[in-house]
């Protein structure tokens, strides 16, 4: 029995479980490498789950694209904090978290052998949607600040080119792309008849003086951009997979037919919850973010005292930074040997594209107390393993 498809068996393994399998051989080990938060969702999303349970009919499957209430709620989101007009020949459709909603894009926009265009360092998961629907992901380099290049992507776009990809503000490096780069890939995407794919999960993780800029309230974009959002960071959703994505009105049906197929509806019960988060959970958000900014500050200190050991660009969002490590090593191995000698995980940067010994290191899962342990402990293996 023929048990690996050609197809899988090229597809990289979700580098997420096979640290988290490491950490659990090494008790004891604090983790600075899942991206998730370290708190649950507010407790307007709590309260609103109780609707639930006053319809039988809600035990039942509904509508593929989401119930309408909080279609609307996410409509109102959009056009208040995003600029973006539902009106303007865009839909909602409401996704079991933001991967579905990436994997929903792809199918619906390519045939295989098409082209998608990601922004190295990428989100691994990006990476393997794209080959999973028997497609090629087409990385292209960010500059030494990991801002877009535009001018590689213009190179690098071909006959098969379907879409580009932007993550902002970024997973894995933190950078949190600018609103020209954003507006200039944006019509580019235009003039050459592909897709904007933009990926605005951690659109509430903004720091300092950066701004968070969504390329589908640029007037004439609708019928070009498509749009990803997730509660799992913003509102401490990350099990009960809720996300959304803001679509052009003529790719509706296909999507509405792949969700169909493979989720039939997002879990009403998660939606209802999601309904009182994005109602009112704004300022639950606020304060938990802020206190990330203060944990992300302090991480950004204790890293400087790495000096030449590690090469760290400026991280101005989301939940991560990427160190560059100076070191022959393979990044695999040193993780582990940051997990066995000093009780610290990192992600492997290799995982989301990344030449050289690379590390994702992510501040936002662990309460304060927790990360300063875990970043002293990642400091003094890195200053020893690379001196040595």
């Amino acid at each position: 029995m023929k048990i690996n498809t050609q197809r899988m068996s090229s597809i990289q393994p979700p580098v997420i479980p096979i640290v988290a399998e490491l950490i659990r051989a090494h008790p004891g080990t604090i983790s600075l490498g899942q991206g998730v938060v370290h708190y649950g969702p507010p407790p307007s999303a709590l309260v609103r789950m109780s609707d639930f349970f006053l319809d039988a009919k809600n035990h039942k499957y509904k509508a593929v694209e989401g119930i309408p209430s909080l279609v609307d709620a996410l409509g109102q989101k959009l056009a208040s904090r995003n600029s973006i007009p539902t009106s303007s020949g865009q839909r909602i459709v409401v996704t079991a978290g933001g991967n579905m909603a990436f994997m929903n894009a792809v199918l619906a926009i390519t045939d295989p052998g098409d082209e998608i265009i990601l922004l190295a360092p990428y989100y691994f998961n990006h990476d393997m949607a794209i080959c999973m629907a028997d497609c090629t992901p087409v990385a292209v380099p960010t500059d030494l600040s990991f801002q877009p290049d535009v001018d590689a992507i213009r190179a690098a776009i071909t006959p098969r080119t379907r879409a580009i990809v932007t993550v902002s503000p970024n997973n894995p490096t933190g950078a949190v792309y600018s609103e020209k780069s954003l507006r200039a890939i944006n019509e580019l995407c235009r003039e050459r008849g592909i897709f904007h794919i933009s990926d605005e999960a951690y659109e509430d993780f903004v720091y300092g003086d950066s701004q968070h800029f969504s390329p589908a309230s640029i007037p004439g974009a609708s019928e070009h951009t498509i749009s990803l959002y997730s509660l799992s960071k913003s509102y401490g959703f990350a099990s009960w997979r809720i996300g959304y994505m803001s679509i052009p009105a003529g790719l509706f049906d296909s999507i509405k037919k792949i969700q169909d197929t493979i989720l039939i509806c997002p879990p009403v019960i998660s939606q209802f919850a999601a309904l009182g988060a994005v109602s009112g959970g704004g300022n639950y958000v606020r304060e938990k973010v802020n206190e990330i900014e203060a944990t992300r500050g302090y991480v950004w200190r204790e890293l400087q005292s790495l000096g030449d050991v590690c090469r760290i660009p400026r991280a101005d969002g989301a939940l991560y930074f990427f160190l560059y490590v100076n070191s022959n090593l393979k990044p695999m191995e040193l993780v582990e040997r940051l997990v066995k000698e000093y009780r610290v995980a990192a992600i492997p940067g290799d995982a989301f594209g990344a030449s050289g010994c690379s590390l994702r290191v992510s501040f936002g899962a662990l309460k304060r107390e927790t990360v300063e342990e875990g970043v002293g402990r990642l400091v003094r293996g890195l200053k020893t393993i690379v001196s040595g």
